[in-house]
């Protein structure tokens, strides 16, 4: 099992209590995978909604749009086993997509959620589209609607510029070289001071490898019915949101997408500018409750 040091905890603990709702509940849900922490906001008969953060941010990144919904929905941010955040992992790693799907499905089985909206950011969008593929397979029905916020590795590559921008910090992830990465893709901006001593922290933390690959087939995607809110980031740096955009609509027979004004890569969630969460509560008011 790991375990994080340094202040990680302590840090994480005074994110949730600075911008999360003071009503916030955690749980913690035992998988095959290790305990998966989870921050849930809103009326327990809500329709949920599931989120996914992107890699190395933990769960507490998604404090405005928990807010945002919480006050309709049962929405639930999930902090990935292995990574930064205060699930903790087992002895069984996650080592491929359907380690990936099996932990997803025991998350949402100890959440006792037959069905779900997922919203994941990043990497976390990555998961969520995956599931619902994997849910159109296997299990028909559990997932309502999907949120991709400016997704990675579903529709497009990363560019160039940002792999090598991004490869000292990977190599070696200490607090300068997270900083000035961090600095470099969102055009330092200005960012909450508590989040970014959280995020100064999980340089240390002790993460497995995270899973990376494959793409969603074009095949699989192109048989999805469900609807799709894709979201992206204007000014990513991440990869060509023209290309993502392209391939998604030429792909996803329900897809509807826009773009976050001003917004960054790694601005969002955090720093989202209003439009994200008006347009995922619209969407969602649309196709995230039964008929």
């Amino acid at each position: 099992m790991t375990s994080a040091d340094g202040g990680f905890l302590e840090a994480y603990d005074a994110v949730l209590a600075a911008r999360w709702p003071a009503s916030t509940e955690t749980a913690e849900i035992r998988t095959p995978y290790g305990t998966t922490r989870v921050n849930s906001v809103g009326p327990a008969g809500a329709p949920p909604v599931v989120l996914l953060r992107g890699g190395g941010t933990t769960s507490t990144v998604w404090s405005g749009t928990a807010t945002a919904l919480g006050t309709a929905y049962r929405v639930h941010a999930v902090d990935t086993v292995g990574d930064a955040g205060r699930s903790v992992a087992g002895e069984r790693p996650i080592r491929k997509l359907g380690d990936q799907m099996a932990w997803l499905d025991a998350v949402l089985d100890g959440l006792g959620t037959s069905r779900v909206s997922l919203c994941g950011h990043s990497y976390g969008a990555w998961s969520a589209l995956h599931y619902a593929l994997h849910n159109a397979g296997h299990a028909p029905g559990r997932v309502r609607a999907v949120v991709l916020i400016d997704p990675t590795g579903c529709f497009a590559g990363f560019s160039r510029r940002y792999l090598l921008r991004a490869l000292p910090m990977l190599l070696r992830p200490t607090v300068r070289r997270r900083r000035a990465f961090l600095g470099w893709e969102t055009g330092h901006a200005a960012l909450d001071e508590t989040w970014l001593r959280l995020y100064d922290r999980a340089a240390s933390f002790p993460a497995a490898r995270p899973l990376t690959g494959p793409r969603p087939a074009p095949e699989a995607l192109r048989a999805l019915r469900l609807p799709v809110l894709l979201l992206l980031a204007e000014r990513s740096r991440a990869h060509d949101i023209g290309r993502v955009a392209a391939s998604a609509a030429a792909l996803l027979p329900r897809v509807e997408t826009a773009v976050l004004p001003g917004a960054t890569h790694h601005t969002l969630p955090l720093a989202a500018p209003p439009e994200m969460d008006a347009r995922i509560g619209e969407f969602l008011a649309a196709h995230g409750r039964d008929a």
